[in-house]
């Protein structure tokens, strides 16, 4: 059966007809050896013109559609389409992929650019957001990316004048981004009136910020910074496709066929135009241009490349042309000159000569071509067409002989038969015309058997039959000429084809895959002589199998290059080469075959390299002679590490039930117990499934795994140390060259490689995110700095790591079946090998991916399963064992040779300095030279060998070997059995470690009176271990069957054991022989338990659900108990051994009396009164507590009470070791849980004396000792986590601002509501009225200029202070007012030794922008330049609420306000994100890092402590612990501050301060502050630490402390600010002085020495503040707010001038024409008017319930209006004197009052309403106006209306969600300004009638601009903020006037 095999000929790719110029651009350059580098379907092309040859570039493996040059001209970047498209950078030399940039595009890589230096690169994505993405290509590493428009992008730049500037165009739009950190920032260019909005298409970057780019009608638009300054018009006459930039100028190529030279500042040099060239024609387009010295390239839409000479510029040469635009179908070869024909629906057909790799001759048809056949004279070319016709040419002059069209639908197929009479014609209407060739193709017959399209015909070589396949995968025969259908086998049988081209038949039943009908093999060709067969398919594929293959499935050589379909693949005449043709990618591939006797000349040629491998994964196996796999390996290829359920999943699952579970946890829970347990010893070492996984460290300790724990073992003192950072099994172990770092990888959802010190066992770097269920093999780089790593996901991904910095570096899929070892080259670090089943792969690191080339066997063998792999002694040779027993050896990529080394699979190797070492699963070990030429020594590990000083026994002799290694004068044996061994240089064996073999482990006993323990398992041994401190087995018997559980004897002597069988036997505990043994039941003995006292009895409790009672002495069975409905999990005597408690798998909990096994019925509260001589059950109300919130997916399996029955453990399905509380009452106790086991954790047993617990884990087979420290006894370990699963409510206080703090909700605000409930239809969507003037049909602004009327009224009122009137054209923001206290902290510090202060209000200023767009972000900016340095665009939603810089300023931390609380860590000045992680379920309110580290943290909130470690990329945390102290509880921490020697200080609800050492509280300052403590800030100069806290101000206590280093002492400090209680929100100490901020928004300065208080900022406390009035004269203004004060400041001064408090809260406030009163209205309805001189009151009033909206005096002084949201406004004459009484009011306003202005004569008032519509009354009647002719003559004195036609532009489009709230109109009458929801005040032309007027726009809000005002003389703008209190000064700069 040859087709089982791979054919053993090659294919060379030699040239490629055809360039892509269709939906590409600037695709077409100059390298630095001037060669031209282009790309064609998937293949990059470097082409040489000189030599006329081409190199190809294959590393991508779907269609190329972008492409750049580096500023070196060596080195190309191309970019691909595809699901998960990648870029790669290669080199155009060697054409070999320097690095892949990869995991971040979707869909393909539209753009690409290198920047100036070329040490970045830019990427643009066709993704829905068109994401650009700047690059480190060389690491692979992507620096940041960002949304890069809705629309497509076309071209981007990089600007080469200015660093981190980059320019990209697109679909009506130009960007100019800035790159700041890891943030990209984009402004939209602005086109304005100078161009045309319009797509631009391409673009090129000058001098001064200068950009030239190319727009869609052929202009030439000039950009100055975003600004459009010109337009180059008609530079061509259609869109411009192409613009490149080189020394002398630039070159652009347009749609209309001309190529325009420009000089350096853009003047036109010369055109040359393409079409009227002797090559050109009409349409021809220009897609791409390059332009060096005096060649210029083009590249056109048809896939032709013109290079031209500038001197000759009307001769272009010809250097490549190819088929364009349709698909490309036909092929046909000539019979007998090297000629290949092609034709096309680009109605062209093609000759081209396969010799000088040129097209010799070309003609257009009338039709597109779909088939070719030449005749085999050579003289006819027949030509099918898609109409149904057919055309025969004479090939020598491609005249017309014939042209017939017989047929409707398309020609699919003709040939011409072997003698040349006929010609067979296939049709897509199912039918085949025969035609002959020398009656003037004269129809002869028809063929009409088949039911569909006809797709491939072959004639016999007598020219007498002909086969036929159709559509429906049919096929056919037919006798000829006449067309009869051939029915019968047996006349077929004979027949010879003289060609075989179709893809059904016996002989190619191989080239379909085993399983698949489908139907995607296009094409087929037969080679004779060769006996190959080349198949062309829909994937790009070309594949050579051997001819005939008989059977489906058959092994092949696969080539890729085509992208998408290959349509038509031949064997030339001569079969020298084979063409293929690919459909959409319009290419001709010509590939050289290169026959099995010329390979060995060609192997000099490495094999392709590239990243699809050539020599497909489907092809090496040669299974038919692969020997079958050993069984230790089919067993564990089996294995999956996959779990229903990972611990990574807990977290969410518990919320899940929680929300299902709130009710039930009222009550006071139990504490968890005071004891502990720390992991003591470990018996068990996992070598069943892992390999090379025992090492020395440095100082001679043995690192090994076994479970979920990375142990150490001093083989002399004979102990162990453990590390404990996985919680899941680990599956491999490296160790760091110098011995003295180990990395472990473990199972997991997202599974973590964690390195960790030896010594210290600390974790020293944690690496997860790019694994799947679990990491198989690692491998330190021979630096040390580097890591491979191998995960179990389905494609075994590799992945390459830096692990210090905890970076993943480059990324790959390994291989389809599993990877056993990776090992990393010691001599180059960027080189590693991977070996695994029928897997031997050499990779080198390119950029972010890895480049991987198979093994090359070649004759020497086959490619046979690899089990371990070590280098050599230099950079190119290789070892590797297989699974048959041979060592192979490697030089570079190819097999030299195999050595016979063990019976059976090499399981490890290891490379020694002069030689090797080999161990395998013959149980031998054997010692090599160094070239694997001699054997110099073997040792077999027997029993006889065995030493004195051994831990245990050999279970067998010659155990299969997994692991060694050698080190300080020994070899270290690992093996399957689970045994460590140490074999001396002499001979002798040590056995050190050893645990249960492979299969679950269930049996646990512990002795009544002796420190032993049995186990059984069901590796058919029951064992017997000593846990006294010589850790070691002290006996093993073998079993006929496994077990599943034992018991000792009370007195000690007899040993039960229940096996799997449902027999169970008795044995003498010290011999272990049988004393007596019983078959009585078929399932599985799940339980066995001898009564107490004497043990007369002994229970059996069985699967099937029965438990026997059998009589000791007497051996026979005396009762059996009945009634449980599932099987038996427990059972337990009571002490008099008279009863039975009983678990059942249904969670039954059921008693028995013994002997006889009566049912009883005991109530559960009387079951706990009974005495139990043992209690393992998990069920019932004493361990109601033990069961998790997420009980429905986890199973508890097993307990084990303490003889004083105080303290019970447990073990879960999970692997957690937990202790409770006994009795457990009440659901989800609280406990400390332990983790060292991987999964289910089968049993646990308390020693007798309760000194130990013993754990037995049931896959991982270890036998785990732990030791109990009783509750006095404590020295803290970290591996106490005292966690529960319900957090109860009890604990944490209250405190009413802490309390708001944490319940504001951070939506991100931008998108958020309206702060006023108005209802209606906007004003731009309303119908408008039409006005006076357009009812009488005139239209607006087409006056006569001389009318009769009387001349308009002006709109407004203005003060011609005789300035010349000139509109506002900037506003610059100033100043603001007011400082955030309400809900931050700790954002007051001092500068520069204390001289200057920064604080933020809202957002303008430092870090945290508390969600103002839809993502977050951080800004780090220089506080003395403003300049900003970086900005972080978080992965935090929702917003930052706490920042921190590291101790050396390198590293940021952040904490979001995300459900999950994440903080994460920057390297800031990157802008990279290093780690991040969940912080915690409820608010962090600060996380700070400690001020001497890089490395460490605390957070703190709500009812948490966190001390936080970064370990690599990975952030570890440990919550605080309590429980040292009596009593104390988690309270919610507010503030922290750090102290020497690891001291914390934590600042709570309840003003105490907690002191913690390291992460345990070590002592409480009580009632530090009376209230909470909200700011604490430690002093790096002296270590005194400053608290601030919410206190009543009194003689001794201050809401200002200030304490020594370890806050025993302080001293206080009062701020006189007047208020009932101070509350301090952050502190600060500089030089001698304290910095203050308070919860009323003031910042206070106190003086040290003296105390003296000096304020410095304040500004309102509580939002909004609504009420805005400006001095009609001077630069004074007042604001009233929510906190109920009314505040006058002052511009100039820059400060509060006073302050009144109300009481309550106030809205509107507004100053009367001359300055002297105010009058203020309040939310209660009443309103108060004060003299501005003594701020007396001079009368106050409440008509209203509802809040006072608007409150206006009118120009002469003489009305007071108050709006109010009771949808009235009253009027008040104030001439009457103080005692206000309402004159009248204004009837059926429709909704509340928003805003009110007077005209200027004091007649009307205009009101706008919270429904949108806008009223004017009459004063002081109260009447409504209706008359719109009067109503447009009214000149009003003030205009703040936001409705109304002339402020129609002022309402955006957004403004579906968010309003605009206030505007105003300048007083000079022209600008107006507007306030809205987004936070935004922009400005406008005042009036602006035509909807969505231009603007300008300026930030500093945060949302909400509530109001809007300009000052006297319009200096200045007034907005006032909403949510965030503050008021902001802008001034105004003035339009200069032309």
């Amino acid at each position: 059966m040859a087709a089982r095999s791979a054919p053993s000929c090659h294919l060379r790719l030699e040239w490629v007809y055809g360039y892509r110029g269709h939906q590409c651009r600037n695709n077409l350059y100059y390298t630095a050896a001037k060669e031209i580098v282009y790309f064609v379907a998937g293949v990059g092309v470097v082409y040489s013109p000189r030599e006329h040859r081409q190199k190809f570039y294959r590393g991508h493996s779907d269609d190329i559609i972008s492409l750049a040059l580096h500023p070196e001209r060596a080195l190309v970047a191309t970019g691909q389409v595809g699901k998960e498209p990648y870029i790669c950078v290669w080199d155009s030399y060697t054409v070999q992929t320097v690095s892949v940039l990869k995991d971040v595009h979707t869909h393909g890589i539209a753009c690409l650019a290198f920047d100036l230096d070329g040490q970045r690169l830019v990427s643009v994505g066709l993704d829905s957001k068109n994401a650009v993405c700047v690059w480190d290509w060389k690491r692979g590493k992507m620096l940041s990316m960002a949304p890069g428009h809705t629309d497509r992008i076309f071209d981007i730049s990089w600007d080469l004048y200015q660093p981190n500037k980059l320019v990209s165009c697109g679909v009506k739009h130009i960007k100019f981004w800035s790159l700041c950190g890891n943030a990209l920032t984009p402004k939209r260019g602005v086109f304005g009136k100078t161009g045309d909005l319009q797509t631009i298409l391409c673009l090129a970057c000058a001098r001064d910020e200068l950009t030239y780019s190319g727009a869609l009608n052929g202009d030439i638009y000039v950009w100055k910074g975003i600004n459009l300054i010109r337009t180059i018009q008609g530079a061509h006459t259609a869109g411009i496709f192409s613009m490149n930039a080189c020394e002398e100028g630039f070159a652009t190529g347009g749609r209309d066929g001309c190529i325009r030279l420009w000089d350096l500042t853009f003047k036109p040099i010369t055109v040359i135009d393409l079409r009227e060239t002797d090559q050109g024609y009409k349409g021809l387009s220009v897609r791409s241009v390059c332009w060096r010295g005096d060649h210029i390239l083009v590249g056109t839409q048809d896939g032709e490349i013109f290079e031209i000479v500038v001197h000759e510029r009307n001769k272009p040469f010809l250097i490549m042309q190819g088929h364009c635009e349709g698909e490309l179908w036909a092929l046909a070869v000539h019979p007998t000159k090297p000629l290949a024909v092609t034709g096309s629906d680009d109605r062209s057909v093609r000759i081209w000569s396969l010799v000088d790799h040129a097209l010799i001759a070309r003609c257009n048809m009338e039709e597109p071509i779909r088939c070719a056949a030449v005749n085999v004279d050579g003289i006819h070319l027949a030509l099918g067409m898609k109409d149904g016709s057919f055309t025969v040419l004479r090939v020598r002059d491609m005249t017309e002989v014939v042209h017939i069209k017989d047929r409707k639908e398309a020609i699919h197929e003709l040939k011409y038969s072997p003698d040349g009479t006929y010609l067979a014609v296939g049709c897509n209407d199912s039918s085949v015309d025969i035609y002959g060739v020398a009656q003037r193709y004269k129809k002869f017959g028809e063929c009409v058997g088949s039911l569909s399209f006809i797709t491939h015909l072959d004639w016999s070589s007598d020219s007498r039959y002909l086969q036929t396949n159709d559509g429906n995968g049919k096929r056919l025969f037919y006798r000829m000429p006449g067309g009869k259908e051939v029915a019968s086998k047996e006349e077929i049988k004979g027949v010879h084809w003289a060609s075989w081209t179709c893809v059904s038949g016996l002989e190619v039943n191989g080239i379909w895959p085993k399983y698949s009908d489908i139907n995607d093999i296009n094409s087929v060709d037969g080679n004779y002589i060769g006996q190959v067969l080349v198949t062309a398919d829909d994937y790009g594929i070309v594949k050579l199998f051997r001819y005939p293959c008989l059977r489906k499935g058959a092994k092949f050589k696969k080539y890729i290059g085509h992208s998408a379909h290959v349509t038509n693949v031949r064997w030339s005449h001569d079969y020298q080469w084979v063409i293929s043709i690919g459909g959409a990618d319009h290419s001709v591939f010509q590939w050289k075959f290169i026959p099995e006797r010329r390979l060995k000349d060609a192997l000099h040629m490495a094999p392709q390299e590239s990243l699809a491998d050539s020599n497909s994964d489907e092809s090496d196996s040669d299974l038919s002679d692969v020997p079958e796999l050993d069984s230790e390996i089919e067993q564990e290829t089996q294995l999956t590490y996959r779990r229903q359920v990972y611990k990574e999943d807990l977290p969410q699952l518990k919320e899940q039930y929680k929300e299902k579970q709130k009710s039930g946890t009222s009550k006071r829970r139990e504490r968890a117990p005071g004891n502990s347990i720390r992991l003591h010893f470990v018996h068990g070492y996992r070598g069943y499934d892992c390999r090379s996984n025992l090492f020395y460290t440095q100082i001679g300790e043995i690192v090994y795994h076994v479970a979920a724990v990375g142990v150490i073992y001093n083989r002399q003192q004979n102990t162990q140390r453990f590390y404990l950072g996985h919680d899941d099994d680990i599956l491999c172990l490296a160790v760091h060259p110098l011995k003295d770092y180990v990395a472990t990888g473990q199972v997991g959802r997202d599974p973590s490689i964690h390195i960790w010190d030896t010594e210290t066992i600390k974790p020293l770097s944690i690496l997860k995110g790019y694994h799947q269920y679990g990491v198989c093999a690692v491998d330190f780089s021979a630096d040390g700095k580097r890591l491979a790593s191998v995960g179990i996901d389905d494609s075994h991904t590799v992945v390459l790591w830096d692990w210090k910095k905890g970076e993943k570096l480059s990324i790959a899929r390994g291989s389809k079946d599993k990877i056993f070892v990776v090992k990393m080259n010691p001599y180059v670090p960027d080189k590693l090998i991977t070996a695994g089943i029928k897997h031997m792969k050499f990779w080198r690191r390119a950029g972010g991916g890895l480049i991987g080339r198979k093994g090359y066997v070649g004759t020497l063998g086959k490619s046979d399963t690899m089990m371990c792999a070590v280098y050599g002694w230099t950079e190119e040779m290789a070892f590797s064992g297989t699974s048959t027993g041979d060592v192979c050896i490697w030089r570079d990529i190819f097999l030299v040779k195999t050595v016979k080394a063990h019976d059976g699979p090499v399981f490890s190797m290891h490379a020694l300095e002069k030689g090797f070492v080999t161990g395998g699963k013959d149980g031998v070990v054997a010692l090599w030279d160094d070239s694997f030429e001699r054997c110099l020594k073997t040792y077999a590990i027997k029993r006889a060998a065995l030493a004195p000083g051994s831990k245990g026994l050999l279970l067998e002799d010659n155990p299969s070997i997994r692991a060694i290694s050698l080190g300080h004068g020994h070899i270290l044996v690992g093996t399957k059995n689970g045994e460590i061994l140490e074999v001396d240089k002499s001979g002798p064996i040590t056995l050190l470690v050893q645990g249960h073999m492979e299969g679950e482990a269930w049996g646990l006993a512990t002795h009544p009176y002796l420190p032993i323990c049995a186990t059984v398992s069901d590796d058919k041994t029951l064992r017997i271990w000593d846990l006294s401190p010589s850790h070691c087995m002290l006996a093993v018997r073998k079993l006929k069957k496994g077990g599943r559980c034992c018991c000792f004897s009370p007195d000690g002597k007899a040993l039960a054991v229940g096996l799997n069988d449902g027999s169970f036997l008795m044995a003498n505990a010290d011999t272990l022989e049988d004393l007596v043994s019983f078959h009585h039941r078929k399932e599985v003995i799940s339980d066995i338990r001898f009564s107490p006292g004497s043990g007369k009895y002994l229970a059996v409790a069985s699967h099937d659900s029965f438990i026997d009672i059998y009589n000791v002495m007497s051996s026979k069975r005396v009762g059996i108990c009945k009634g449980a409905t599932s099987y038996i999990t427990h059972v337990d005597w009571d002490i008099r051994g008279k009863l039975l408690q009983v678990n059942t798998g249904a969670k039954e909990q059921l008693f028995f009396e013994a002997p006889r096994g009566k049912k009883q019925t005991i109530p559960s509260g009387e079951a706990e009164k009974i005495g139990w001589a043992s209690w393992t059950s998990v069920l019932g109300l004493c361990c109601e507590g033990i069961w998790p919130v997420t009980g429905e997916v986890m199973d508890v399996t097993a307990s084990s009470l303490t003889s004083d029955k105080t303290v019970l453990a447990t073990g879960d399905d999970l692997g957690f070791v937990k202790l409770f509380r006994y009795p457990a009452k009440g659901k989800f106790g609280k406990f400390k849980r332990y983790v060292a086991h991987s999964t289910h954790v089968t049993n646990v047993r308390w020693t007798h004396d309760d000194s130990m617990l013993v754990t037995l884990g049931g896959a991982d087979m270890s036998l785990m000792v732990w030791t109990n420290e009783m509750e006095g006894y404590r020295e803290k370990r970290p591996c106490d986590s005292e966690e529960s699963d319900m957090d109860s409510e009890e604990d944490g206080g209250y405190d009413s601002d802490v309390t708001r703090e944490n319940e504001i909700s951070y939506t991100i605000r931008a998108l958020s509501t309206n702060i006023r409930p108005m209802f209606g239809i906007k004003p731009h969507l309303q119908q408008k009225e039409p006005s006076t003037d357009e009812r009488q049909g005139v239209v607006r602004g087409s006056r006569p200029p001389v009318s009769r009327a009387p001349p308009q009224p002006e709109k407004l009122q203005t003060n011609n202070v005789g300035k010349k009137k000139r509109p506002i054209e900037d506003l610059v923001l100033e100043l603001v007012f007011g400082y955030r206290g309400r809900d931050c902290r700790n954002n007051v510090h001092y500068l520069n030794d204390g001289d200057d202060i920064i604080y933020h209000t809202a957002s303008v200023g430092i870090l945290h922008n508390v969600a103002t767009a839809t993502a977050p972000s951080i800004h780090i900016w220089d506080a003395v330049n403003k300049q900003t340095l970086s900005i972080l665009r978080c992965y935090h939603s929702k917003g930052v609420c706490s920042v921190s810089f590291s101790a050396t300023g390198k590293l940021l931390l952040s904490v979001g306000l995300d459900p999950e609380h994440t903080v994460t860590i920057w390297r800031w000045q990157e802008g990279a994100k290093i780690a991040s992680r969940a912080g915690h379920n409820q608010r962090i309110f600060v996380a700070e890092f400690r001020p001497d580290s890089d490395s460490q943290f605390v957070s703190v909130g709500v009812k948490h402590v966190k001390f936080w470690t970064l370990a690599g990329r990975a952030l570890l945390s440990k919550k605080g612990l309590l429980s040292t102290l009596e009593d104390a509880r988690m309270q919610t921490m507010l503030a922290v501050a750090f102290g020497a020697n690891n001291l914390t200080f934590t600042g709570t609800i309840s003003g105490d301060v907690c002191v913690w050492k390291d992460h345990i509280l070590c002592r409480i300052v009580a009632r530090a502050h009376n209230g909470p403590v909200f700011a604490m800030y430690t002093t790096l100069r002296d270590g005194l630490i400053v608290t601030g806290g919410k206190e009543r101000p009194s003689k001794e206590g201050g809401a200002v402390k200030l304490w020594d280093q370890e806050l025993r002492r302080c001293r206080a400090f009062r701020l006189e600010t007047g208020q009932a209680s101070d509350c301090v929100r952050s502190v600060c100490r500089g030089k001698g002085k304290i910095l203050v901020g308070t919860r009323n928004a003031e910042i206070i300065e106190v003086g040290e020495k003296n105390a003296a208080c000096n304020v410095l900022v304040s500004g309102h406390v509580d939002g909004p503040v609504w009420g805005l009035a400006t001095h009609p004269s001077r630069d004074f203004f007042l604001s009233a707010a929510e906190d109920g004060t009314v505040r006058l400041w002052d511009i100039a001064d820059r400060k509060m001038l006073n302050k009144v408090s109300l009481g309550h809260a106030a809205r509107t406030v507004c100053y009367s024409p001359e300055g002297d009163m105010v009058a203020i209205g309040m939310r209660n309805g009443e309103f108060i008017i004060l003299l501005v001189s003594s701020l007396k009151i001079w009368g106050k009033k409440r008509d209203r319930r509802c809040a006072i909206h608007d409150i206006r005096f009118s120009p002469d002084s003489r009305f007071l209006a108050v709006g109010s949201s009771e949808n009235s406004v009253d009027f008040y004459d104030l001439t009457l004197g103080p005692t206000l009484n309402r004159i009248s009011y204004c009837k059926d306003i429709p909704s509340f009052v928003i805003q009110m202005d007077f005209s200027a004569d004091s007649r009307h008032l205009q009101v706008s309403t919270g429904c949108y519509k806008r009223h004017v009354y009459e004063v002081p009647s109260g009447k409504h106006l209706m008359d719109q002719a009067a109503i447009d003559r009214i000149t009003w004195a003030t205009w703040t209306s936001i409705l109304g036609d002339e402020v129609m532009g002022i309402w955006s489009r957004h403004a579906e969600k968010a309003d605009v709230n206030c505007a105003c109109v300048s007083h000079s009458g022209i600008s107006l300004v507007t306030g809205d929801d987004f936070g935004m005040v922009k400005l406008f032309d005042f009036p602006c009638p035509e909807k969505f007027a231009k603007h300008k726009r300026f930030l500093g809000h945060s949302p909400h601009v509530t109001n809007i005002r300009f000052t006297s003389g319009d200096r200045h703008v007034i907005s006032a903020g909403g949510d965030d209190c503050r008021l902001v000064t802008f001034s105004a700069q003035d339009r200069p006037t032309y």
